[in-house]
């Protein structure tokens, strides 16, 4: 019996425990043996001196003395830590016994900054009708960030956004960048000011977010700006358009 305790996502730098217990059902031990991508770099012989061997293998450096029979201590992982993980324990003779079991783990880079939200230059006023303009970029990371726009706490449809192409730099850190286009209207403003939030998610390791605000009237003016006769339909149809100028307290795009 073998239980393998591999965490699925590790961030990038810190030491991981690799965990492998078993039951030899009253067998004894013979040797623990560890594999990433199928090369051995840990070893635990119990009846050898030191019983501890390591093997040298790109992305993994174990730390001997957090090391034992059940658990080893990788020091400060890399990208080239990602990659499968076997642990094989086999007892000794004369059953000569042995068990393994495999599990997966990728190394997250995290962004160094939260999301930022930029818009486009010479835009600082805007009023209801206007089509508003942001972009939301997270910045190397690996992978990169997946991108959500939010408008007062609701998630913005597909028709909204803008994708743009993942940008990767010579380190291979990823960079993402999504586009919100929408535009204003009355409704924004039914609870106050309009909130507009981009929320950055890697796995469930990484969760941050940014937001601004427009501010609304206060109080509202809706003013008649057209008015005409619809004579086929025997009606008035009046047009409101709600006037708000208001400085946007965020950074303009270069």
């Amino acid at each position: 019996m073998l239980e393998l305790i591999v965490p699925q996502h590790a961030v990038l730098g810190q030491n991981v425990s690799l965990e492998c217990n078993f039951n030899l059902d009253g067998e004894k031990l013979y040797s623990v043996k560890w594999y990433k991508d199928g090369n051995e770099f840990y070893r635990y012989v119990p009846q050898e001196k030191p019983p501890v061997l390591v093997f040298l293998q790109p992305g993994v450096s174990a730390i001997v003395h957090e090391s034992t029979q059940r658990t080893v201590v990788l020091r400060s992982v890399n990208l080239m830590s990602t990659g499968r993980y076997r642990c094989e324990v086999s007892a000794e003779a004369p059953s000569f016994q042995t068990v393994s079991d495999h599990s997966d783990m990728t190394i997250i880079a995290l962004p160094e900054d939260e999301p930022v939200i930029t818009t486009r230059p010479g835009k600082h006023r805007y009023q209801v009708g206007d089509v508003v303009r942001f972009n939301c970029t997270s910045t190397r990371s690996k992978p990169h960030a997946t991108l959500s726009w939010f408008i007062n706490g609701d998630p913005v449809e597909q028709q909204f956004l803008k994708s743009y192409p993942v940008d990767v730099d010579r380190n291979d850190l990823e960079t993402s960048t999504l586009g919100l286009e929408f535009r204003l209207r009355l409704k924004h403003f039914k609870k106050g000011d309009l909130k507009i939030k981009c929320l950055a998610r890697i796995y469930t390791v990484y969760w941050k977010s940014n937001e601004l605000s427009i501010e609304g009237e206060r109080p509202l003016k809706i003013p008649v700006m057209e008015s005409r006769e619809t004579r086929a339909q025997g009606h008035t149809h009046a047009e409101h358009i709600l006037g708000k100028k208001r400085n946007l307290p965020f950074p303009v795009l270069d």
